[in-house]
């Protein structure tokens, strides 16, 4: 397959905003297994959470201050998705901080586990109802950068 070129990244923000949200799918899987396996040790489980905290946390900003704000100016019937989406931001940063300090005060597995449970519950919803919403409008898109409109640069492409 031919790399993509610049224009065609760029007419398919919708499509990068799908790739982001299987990564992030991927990388939360990832610290769920972890909870569970004895052979991770606590220092690593805090790393690897805080960096998915990082990413995800990242990724809902710039959504808020870039893609949202784009869509709300170029595509005003969308306003009230956008606010619900904003709104859900809020809820999962609230999930994340909870698992950041159970993470972080060293809580039992069940206690960690229940949480990101919780977590990839509301992520799902969430990502399932913005990709219905908002694909078809950001490929439309033909200004911006993946980081500047997603918050996050597009993850490499996975090893086949």
């Amino acid at each position: 397959m031919p790399p993509i070129t610049p224009h065609e990244r760029l007419r398919a923000f919708g499509n990068q905003l799908v790739e982001i949200h299987l990564w992030l799918r991927e990388e939360l899987a990832r610290l769920r297994e972890g909870v569970d396996d004895p052979g991770v040790r606590p220092r690593d489980l805090r790393a690897h959470c805080l960096a998915f905290c990082a990413a995800l946390t990242r990724h809902h900003t710039g959504e808020d201050a870039g893609a949202f704000r784009v869509l709300g100016e170029q595509v005003p019937e969308l306003a009230p998705v956008l606010r619900e989406l904003e709104a859900d931001h809020h809820i999962v940063a609230d999930a994340l901080r909870r698992v950041e300090e159970l993470v972080g005060g060293a809580a039992p597995p069940d206690e960690v586990r229940a949480e990101l449970d919780t977590l990839a519950a509301l992520l799902e919803t969430h990502f399932v109802y913005e990709e219905k919403k908002l694909v078809r409008a950001l490929n439309g898109l033909t200004e911006g950068s993946t980081e500047s409109l997603l918050g996050v640069p597009l993850p490499p492409p996975q090893d086949g």
